[in-house]
């Protein structure tokens, strides 16, 4: 897939934004605070309905303003050309698909892969696990149809069963949402296993190039319950730990994974700029990933990658990019020579863009 025309309205520093994007690698440059980021922040929020930037999600609206609207044009590998748009006033999301509301934001964003590398992505690597979780999830979401609704399901479980915690339930009263807890949550986990297991490949090919030093990667997945023993199993033997502290630990919802390296045995022993680059290596193979199982190629946003990434590094990644299928968006304050070639080039000021 890639953005045809991407429209924004009050987010951020922008009052309004009509932008013409093209195939292949478009490159967005200005000084810092012109909106360079917020534009990539837009195209990701029709991808997962939420900023990769942290804070609340009123910090989206431009100030003076009651709501906000991303709104774009896709173009599918298919030639088809579709509508998507995301509003938000107050509390209150609307999703669009074709100028249709729908239900949810997961009937918006199957349609929309975006996928994001910007200064906060070292957290993938050394930050809390629901960074590793959402990862995984987003992933098998495109790939995996029942996903969404099994999860759905879990969530419910586990929200009744917290619920029941609560209030001193008796075990009578847990069994039948234990039972679902288990049923929808062992789903949940041979579905993430899955995919990690189909990403490691692609992962160790990128990390010999990107981090050779640290030798070969592995990817451990943890999914949060012990090894050897069933989910319902599980659950029955920590209700009196549970009843303690009113919340479900056994479970998919407290999983986690892991890269380490053979010559950096715990994520501690990596330094900033190797947790970069081993989270770029992530967000490249789910790319990958992504393009071998799906019809449409994801959009890949780098943002500020020129000051990311050291020379010899920008080079390899630019050299991959240019080789790909999907369309990619960066950003940078000025042009770096290797990117001075092949691309479409914009001028982002003062919340305006213009094509150069």
């Amino acid at each position: 897939m890639q953005f045809a025309r991407l429209v924004v309205d009050e987010l951020r520093c922008f009052q309004h934004l009509d932008v013409v994007l093209q195939p292949g690698i478009n490159v967005f440059v200005g000084d810092n605070g012109a909106g360079k980021t917020s534009l990539l922040e837009a195209a990701h929020l029709l991808s997962h309905g939420r900023s990769f930037r942290a804070g609340a999600a009123e910090a989206l609206l431009r100030r003076g303003s009651t709501n906000w609207t991303v709104h774009a044009e896709i173009r599918h590998a298919t030639g088809q050309v579709q509508s998507l748009g995301l509003t938000r006033q107050a509390d209150r999301w609307q999703a669009r698909v074709d100028g249709q509301s729908v239900a949810t934001l997961a009937a918006m964003i199957e349609h929309c892969a975006v996928i994001c590398f910007e200064p906060g992505s070292h957290a993938l690597i050394a930050g809390p696990a629901e960074e590793r979780r959402r990862f995984v999830d987003w992933g098998v979401f495109h790939v995996e149809h029942e996903f969404q609704p099994l999860w759905r399901r879990y969530r419910r479980a586990l929200r009744q069963r917290n619920a029941l915690l609560r209030s001193a339930a008796v075990d009578v009263d847990l069994e039948p949402w234990e039972q679902e807890l288990a049923q929808r949550g062992e789903q949940l986990d041979a579905m993430r296993q899955r995919y990690l297991e189909a990403l490691a490949p692609l992962l160790e090919a990128l990390c010999a190039v990107l981090v050779p030093e640290l030798g070969t990667p592995l990817l451990l997945y943890r999914r949060g319950w012990p090894a050897g023993e069933s989910l319902a199993a599980a659950l029955q033997g920590s209700r009196q730990r549970d009843r303690a502290l009113a919340h479900t630990r056994p479970g998919p919802h407290r999983a986690d994974w892991s890269l380490t390296y053979a010559a950096a045995p715990s994520r501690a022993l990596l330094s900033r700029g190797q947790a970069k680059l081993s989270a770029l290596a992530c967000l490249l193979s789910q790319a990958e990933l992504h393009d071998r199982r799906s019809r449409d190629a994801a959009v890949l946003c780098m943002d500020d990658l020129a000051s990311e990434l050291d020379a010899a590094h920008l080079e390899a990644v630019v050299d991959r990019l240019q080789h790909q299928a999907g369309q990619v968006l960066i950003t940078g304050t000025t042009i770096a020579p290797v990117l001075a070639g092949s691309t479409t080039r914009f001028h982002v000021e003062h919340g305006t863009v213009r094509k150069l």
